[in-house]
């Protein structure tokens, strides 16, 4: 049965933004492909929270881009820093682009309403698990198959190296999602008790771990005791979606997410001593993402907060059909998108090297200015359409399973 609030599943306008591709770009083509994506909307499929979902995406695999750099070494190969390392001003921007907490509430908000519309939980959690771990192994398979190769062409082993760190680092992500996705009823039920205060445990968690971790007694703990923040910090968001499925949260809670959201990161930024930068930057000593920080779950309440408050408007937005075709297509393949983007991002750099063989700025130099900025953002298109080359042949091996899996087994009730 597939249900109009579940993020995976091709229903309606996804399945003709698939028969319609891209309309090869033929304007009367394509504004047919629009209007058809449009009128096969179910009347009750909530534009807004998908929107939200393409927003969140889309930001992770922009910021990526952009607060990530590939320099290009003496020894030929590329390997990984940030332009947050001379630029450190730009740390903020890493606020905007890391949504993953948007996508948690998005993920939490979609699963609750799939699963009470859901005749039973293991074809429920199968057919879930099964949209998830696709994605996964075609990008995992690609890997497998591309890295010898690679390295019988002669490409550098640091390169190598990098490329495999990159595509496969993203990829806890999916696996903490798919075991919080598992635990939603229990989700459900401590919501329908506490409503979003059940969120509060998991940060009370993390603010205790952090504390072992950064304060006084920070060097007598051990290395590991960062990853107890793993299921609380990233569950934060996700209790607060499924509370908000549930008509638990409304326009006064949302506020008060907003400002406590906000009021917390300026006290443990300014205060605390927690590093403004939301990613990664090489030589730092403190990272607030992996494992997630207090500063994490604070930064999902001030991204949750604005999400609820402007749901409304944000429906009545994509009700142009222009808009919602685009978030439909991303919506069809969002996980694809996210599995895939450090793929491309290591395509465009390692292909560029062979009509370039110094590198090209923006690419391949080290990020130590605005120049170096602004060079990226020109590049910015050209990984997007290197990107939408690869989702676009992923989909293919994707939807071909899962009509083969149909075919061999009965359809999921629960999906």
């Amino acid at each position: 049965m597939r249900t109009t609030a579940d993020p995976y599943v091709p229903a309606g306008p996804a399945a003709t933004a698939r028969r319609a591709g891209p309309a090869r770009f033929r304007p009367r083509r394509l504004a047919a492909a629009i209007r058809a994506i449009d009128a096969a909307t179910p009347p009750e499929r909530d534009r807004a929270v998908d929107g939200l979902r393409a927003l969140a995406i889309l930001g992770v695999v922009v910021g990526h881009f952009l607060v990530m750099a590939l320099a290009l070494g003496a020894d030929g190969a590329l390997r990984v820093t940030s332009p947050l390392v001379s630029l450190p001003a730009f740390a903020p921007l890493s606020w905007v682009l890391q949504m993953l907490g948007l996508f948690f509430l998005v993920g939490g908000y979609a699963a609750a309403k799939s699963r009470s519309r859901s005749r039973g939980y293991p074809a429920w959690v199968r057919a879930r698990m099964r949209r998830l771990v696709r994605p996964v192994v075609a990008v995992a398979a690609a890997l497998g198959v591309a890295l010898p190769l690679l390295a019988l062409a002669g490409v550098p082993a640091g390169t190598l190296r990098t490329t495999a760190v990159l595509v496969v680092q993203p990829l806890w992500f999916v696996g903490i999602y798919a075991v919080i996705t598992a635990l939603t009823p229990v989700a459900v039920a401590v919501t329908r008790r506490l409503g979003a205060w059940a969120a509060l445990p998991g940060a009370v968690v993390v603010s205790a771990v952090d504390l072992l971790r950064y304060g006084p007694w920070h060097g007598a703990m051990p290395g590991w005791l960062g990853l107890v923040n793993l299921l609380p910090g990233w569950s934060f968001a996700y209790l607060l979606g499924v509370a908000w499925a549930g008509g638990r949260i409304g326009r006064r809670g949302a506020a008060l997410l907003t400002v406590g959201g906000i009021v917390a990161m300026l006290v443990l930024v300014r205060r605390l001593g927690y590093p403004a930068s939301m990613v990664g930057v090489p030589g730092a000593g403190r990272t607030n993402a992996h494992p997630p920080s207090l500063l994490v779950l604070a930064l999902a309440a001030t991204q949750c907060g604005p999400a609820i408050l402007l749901r409304d408007r944000l429906a009545a937005l994509l009700r142009r059909p222009a808009l919602w075709a685009g978030v439909a297509l991303v919506n069809l393949s969002a996980m694809t998108i996210f599995c895939w983007h450090q793929v491309a991002l290591m395509t465009l750099s390692g292909g560029t090297l062979l009509l370039a063989r110094h590198g090209l700025p923006g690419l391949h130099d080290v990020p130590a200015g605005l120049g170096w900025a602004a060079h990226r953002v020109a590049w910015l298109p050209a990984y997007l359409a290197v990107l939408a080359c690869y989702v676009a042949a992923a989909r293919r091996f994707e939807v071909s399973t899962g009509r083969t899996r149909r075919r061999g087994n009965p359809p999921a009730a629960g999906g």
